[in-house]
């Protein structure tokens, strides 16, 4: 039997009710959001209880044989430096990895294979998104009340209206090179002008079709909005979310040797100031996110 979902908070209540009013009668319409894998709705479930079961996420796991294998070559590869002999089972890999890494794998996973990206204009799409999960759960180890785990779901699926958009949305093709070249307007201003929405908007209908956490949805839709970081209608774990997931994107862009992009320039401060640290506690956090960037 399924625990009934705690009442959403105002902000995260009223994004619900605007995906949804506009999933009816707006424009995300005609957005087709491919459906939440099977494998991973088990997973949510699985992992919802105080203490989930080993035994069943193994299952889960081995149910497919790709993604078990997929943890095999992790459990065995240089990042764990295995001692002894390799892995052989699902089980053996789980506990090599860890239990919420191991999760984390079959997220990263199941969400890729669900929503498959093959566009030029999206290249490394699901490796990048790979990448800034790690830093994100990587961050959330330096700040006291953020869940791993969220963390890394958000940076997983940060920018996952994107593909769903290219594939639902004729001409969107064209809106990603008009947006990434325009310099007087966001990204998403490009967007909205073109198609009446944008990949923060279409980013949290997937995770609220595929109903996953809340607080994920909400903050995945605002992740643009950082002019309102602070506001006391937000839910603090959502501006933590924005604010992490902003550093997080600047510090990956720095260890690919990229330049700092219009949001992390404009809003930087905001977000060091809601997370209360300074330049050498992001110094300290750049160090931790290279190390495991450069592991994976």
């Amino acid at each position: 039997m399924q625990t009934p979902s705690p009442p959403l908070n105002g902000k995260t209540q009223q994004i619900r009710d605007d995906l949804d009013q506009s999933r009816r009668r707006g424009p995300l319409q005609h957005i087709q959001i491919p459906p939440c894998p099977e494998l991973l709705a088990q997973l949510q479930q699985a992992m919802s209880t105080p203490e989930p079961d080993l035994n069943l996420v193994a299952r889960i796991a081995s149910s497919d044989v790709a993604m078990a294998a997929t943890l095999l070559r992790i459990a065995n590869g240089p990042l764990f430096k295995p001692v002894g002999l390799p892995c052989t089972t699902v089980g053996q890999a789980m506990t090599r990895i860890g239990l919420r890494e191991s999760v984390a794998v079959m997220t990263g996973f199941l969400a890729q294979h669900a929503i498959p990206v093959n566009a030029p204009q999206l290249a490394r799409f699901w490796e990048r998104s790979a990448k800034r999960a790690v830093a994100m759960a990587t961050i959330a180890g330096e700040l006291p009340g953020l869940s791993p785990d969220l963390a890394h779901s958000f940076g997983l699926f940060l920018h996952v209206g994107m593909p769903v958009l290219l594939q639902s949305v004729r001409g969107y093709a064209g809106t990603m090179v008009e947006a990434g070249a325009r310099i007087d307007r966001p990204y998403i201003a490009t967007e909205n002008a073109n198609h009446k929405t944008d990949h923060a908007v279409v980013g949290a209908l997937v995770i609220r079709v595929w109903n996953l956490p809340p607080p994920l949805m909400a903050a995945i839709r605002l992740h643009h909005d950082l002019t309102a970081m602070g506001h006391a209608d937000i839910e603090p774990e959502i501006h933590t979310l924005v604010a992490a997931g902003l550093i997080a994107e600047h510090l990956m862009r720095r260890h690919e040797g990229l330049p700092e992009d219009a949001d992390w320039a404009g809003h930087h401060a905001a977000a060091m100031d809601w997370l209360q640290i300074g330049w050498d506690e992001l110094a300290q956090w750049e160090e931790a996110v290279n190390a495991q960037l450069d592991a994976a």
